[in-house]
């Protein structure tokens, strides 16, 4: 694993809940992609908003990786959470630049249900936090 690798970063935040940190491991351009938007959302605050409002969201107790898969400037991490009821399964996709912040972070969610159900639930999130 490279030095600069914001994965362990990432794992702290997640842990910590921390928003705040998000900052320091987003480049200025970092693109995100979600699971239920057609377009790529681009640059550092937007990308750092949906992150956010995604940590709203998915980190409850009973939200855990299960899996990562880890690369020299790349990451799929496998996670899973219950979210109302529903079993959520899903990746992290990062890849990241030579001084180790997130140039392109994805999302992946399975199955429908509880695609629909993220859907539901990031767009209250993101009008609350307008």
């Amino acid at each position: 694993m490279l030095a600069n690798n914001p994965v362990t970063i990432w794992h702290q935040l997640v842990k910590a809940r921390d928003v705040h940190g998000l900052d320091a491991i987003l480049a200025d351009d970092a693109v995100f992609h979600s699971p239920v938007m057609h377009a790529p959302q681009v640059g550092k605050a937007i990308t750092a908003k949906y992150l956010a409002a995604a940590f709203h969201v998915f980190f409850n107790a009973s939200f855990h990786y299960v899996r990562e898969l880890i690369g020299d400037r790349d990451a799929v991490l496998e996670f899973e959470v219950d979210l109302d009821g529903v079993r959520v399964n899903g990746v992290d996709m990062m890849k990241w630049n030579d001084a180790g912040k997130i140039v392109e972070f994805k999302v992946m969610l399975r199955p429908l249900k509880a695609i629909n159900l993220i859907q539901q639930k990031m767009a209250a999130m993101l009008q609350a936090n307008q």
